[in-house]
């Protein structure tokens, strides 16, 4: 008994000192460097076992770090690299940061802290690993100078500096952020901090434009941690951040909770961010994004150089102002003009390719918790043999899942494809194939996208994946880094139908029919287990009933209000099902190129039956030359019309825009305006592709009166002949502007 006691007062000890010097043992009022010597003397031995839990993200912002290095510094052995870590303490850091890229390829690494009793660990800590590259230095961070700079100027000299759990810690944060800005390398360096925060009550159009995702605090845990770390001299006020992205560029920012001790009650705010030079030459995308790519209306960043009356800056700054960018003379300050660039957005910044346009967060985006469609479900084959594409062309198609739009990318490599979507989060899921598509291996891709699984997709995301991501979709998959622990497909609104049908059919007992229908050898054998095992199980009334119901016609299939209408309107919910299913089986193979009933009968893909850019053949065409069929990809977060307005007369030559007009209420001026800005955009000889609904849908009519030559290129008439391998629409029509 005595002995059990004993031991766990032995286990317990570091978490004992660590709670006496934190909240117990009084540090007094004396200097800066007094107070940390004074606080961490006690307990800097244990110092890395006691905070494992509480200092939240250092792995995941070293993670990052290490991906963004290896994309922007194509080979590091080749280019001078120098890391300073301020405020590093102890060194886990850099004993972290060996497991992403060896502590032997920096070319020095410097570790800056005030606080000598934690820099003793260090040193025995480098010591015992055998680096000689390191050099620990006991010196104010606001003034640190490395000894190589004693015989050159140190502007620009840097390529990587972090800031861990340390830039709350700063007393002059200004000064130091400042010199950070001067030393770091303006063409690759890059800044990663890590740290506890709190926020406003409302995110700037700044903070929105960089990827604020849940970063607002409540009024409570805004003010309670502030006053709390007070008493450590630890700063949460939002004035460090705030600098921090004013100084610097932003590439990625992640918003978490550290659920400390209590899960549910103790959630410390706390930010992983990455950044870097404003001063780094960004011209090219604000030009690929702001010119040539729309998005023009209320979602370019603020323009750069802007003239702004000092009068009019909300809030007003005063001469000497840390915030002011440019001296102000003091004569006339009421007519001073300043000259003003203000910090883009995230997506000006970012390491990768630059296909996502800069949005601002808008409150119609909020309605979008997460993406529809995981998969798309239209058939691109039936498109292209339409749409005679060549690399000349320039298209605009709604993003959905992005599967026909890599199809389009891989089958003709055409020269720009908008991808538009209101939806944001279908914007990060095409984001995430593009750029997992540029980062990985075909394995690893379709282990994500095919099979639906990868249990490694969390690592895959922060050391290979984050650097082609935006800030906005990297903070999404980081939330949502369990979607592919099991099976993808189940995720999103349309996962639920899927869920449902598994369900059904374990419930009815043809599971094992639908695994055999999915690998039946011909097409007679296809079609016996069909109307023998499956039809009587999805066209029985009661499934025929759900599917009735608007709400589950919504939220599971993302079939709006109007389109029900439309169909209705021609028959019967039964008729519409039975058309669509009845001649599938009979016609085409599930097991061999019918990939889109097989995903939702299985729950996944095969590799012998799944959209073309997840086959080995598509995979490489996407990759190859360093991705540059990719190159022609924009993707808007905005309506289509919003689009349009921002591209310039007869810059399209296709769109292909889905059942999207199903969604309008007949007569409505806004289909209109789309129709109007289609032809204006479109060049003559360009044409408009749609599927509907319904035979025949009301907006025809629209098309024609504004100036469109129509064509029906297929009506479905019953249940006997699909119009393709999807058949879920009863027309597909295709209007070119003459």
């Amino acid at each position: 008994m005595l002995a059990g006691v004993f031991i766990l007062a032995q286990d317990i000890r570091p978490q004992l000192r660590f709670i006496w010097h934190c909240f117990i043992c009084p540090i007094g009022t004396a200097d800066q460097r007094t107070r940390l010597d004074k606080f961490y003397e006690g307990q800097a031995d244990v110092y890395d076992a006691t905070r494992s839990g509480l200092l939240r993200g250092r792995n995941t912002m070293l993670t990052l770090a290490a991906g963004h290095i290896r994309t922007m510094r194509k080979d590091i052995s080749k280019q001078r690299l120098i890391w300073v870590d301020i405020g590093g303490g102890t060194g886990h850091n850099i004993e972290l940061m060996d497991k992403h890229i060896p502590i032997k390829s920096f070319d020095a690494i410097y570790l800056v802290d005030l606080c000598e009793p934690l820099l003793q660990v260090a040193r025995q800590r480098f010591s015992k690993r055998g680096w000689t590259n390191i050099t620990v230095l006991c010196q104010d961070a606001t003034e640190f100078s490395l000894p190589e700079w004693s015989d050159s100027n140190p502007k620009g000299s840097v390529g990587f500096v972090t800031l861990s759990y340390s830039l709350s810690m700063m007393p002059n944060f200004y000064t130091l952020l400042d010199r950070i800005d001067y030393v770091l390398s303006p063409e690759n360096g890059l800044l990663g901090v890590v740290d506890f925060y709190t926020s406003g009550r409302q995110p700037s159009l700044h903070e929105k434009a960089i990827g604020g995702t849940s970063k607002e605090c409540g009024w409570i845990s805004r003010w309670f941690w502030q006053i709390w770390f007070d008493f450590d001299h630890v700063s949460l006020s939002p004035h460090r951040r705030d600098y921090l992205e004013y100084k610097f560029g932003t590439i990625k920012s992640y918003n978490g909770r550290n659920r400390f001790v209590l899960p549910f009650i103790v959630r410390i705010p706390y930010y992983i961010w990455l950044g870097r030079s404003r001063s780094c030459d960004v011209s090219p995308f604000c030009h690929a994004f702001e010119v040539e790519g729309g998005n023009m209306i209320g979602n370019c960043s603020p323009t750069p150089n802007a003239v702004v009356k000092e009068s009019e800056m909300v809030p007003p700054l005063e001469i000497g102002d840390p915030m002011l960018p440019v001296p102000v003379e003091p004569s006339n300050a009421a007519a001073t003009v300043i000259d003003i660039t203000p910090p883009l957005s995230s997506f000006h910044y970012q390491v990768g390719k630059p296909w996502r346009l800069p949005y601002y967060e808008q409150p119609v985006h909020k309605d979008f918790r997460t993406f529809i469609y995981s998969f798309t479900w239209e058939d691109p084959v039936v498109d292209l043999k339409h749409l005679d594409l060549s690399t000349d062309d320039s298209m605009l198609v709604i993003t959905s899942a992005g599967d026909n739009a890599l199809h389009y990318a891989i089958a003709a490599q055409p020269k720009r494809i908008h991808c538009v979507d209101m939806n944001p989060c279908q914007g990060h899921l095409l984001e995430l194939k593009l750029a997992s598509i540029q980062s990985l291996e075909y394995k690893d891709f379709f282990d994500m996208f095919g099979s639906g699984c990868h249990p490694q997709f969390r690592g895959l995301l922060d050391s290979k994946i984050s650097p082609f991501l935006s800030s906005a979709a990297y903070q999404f998959w980081h939330i949502n880094d369990n979607a592919f622990s099991s099976a993808f497909y189940l995720n999103g609104y349309s996962g639920w139908a899927l869920r449902l049908a598994q369900y059904i059919f374990s419930f009815v007992g043809v599971s094992q029919d639908v695994e055999a229908l999915c690998s039946a050898e011909s097409i007679p054998e296809q079609e016996k287990i069909w109307k023998e095992k499956l039809r009587p199980v999805l066209l029985n009334p009661i499934v025929v009933a759900l599917l009735k119901n608007p709400i589950f016609c919504w939220n599971a299939l993302g079939v709006p209000l109007n389109q029900r209408r439309m169909l209705l309107e021609e028959g019967t919910i039964y008729e519409f099902v039975r058309d669509t299913f009845d001649p599938l089986p009979s016609t085409y193979s599930f097991k061999d190129g019918a990939y889109f009933y097989l995903l939702a009968l299985l729950g996944h893909y095969t590799r012998s039956s799944c959209p073309e850019y997840l086959t080995q053949s598509g995979f490489d065409a996407l990759k190859s030359d360093n991705g540059k069929a990719m190159e022609a990809f924009r993707l808007h977060t905005d309506s289509i019309v919003n689009v349009l307005r921002g591209l310039t007369t007869w810059s399209l030559t296709r769109a292909v825009i889905m059942d999207h007009l199903d969604w309008f209420t007949p007569g409505s001026k806004d289909v209109d305006d789309e129709i109007d800005e289609f032809y204006r955009v479109l060049a003559p000889g360009g044409f408009v592709l749609w599927r509907s609904a319904a035979r025949k849908p009301w907006y025809n009519e629209v098309f024609e009166k504004k100036g469109f030559k129509l064509t029906a290129l297929g009506v479905r008439s019953g249940p006997e002949v699909p119009l393709d391998r999807v058949n879920m629409y009863a027309s597909f029509w295709k209007a070119v502007k003459t």
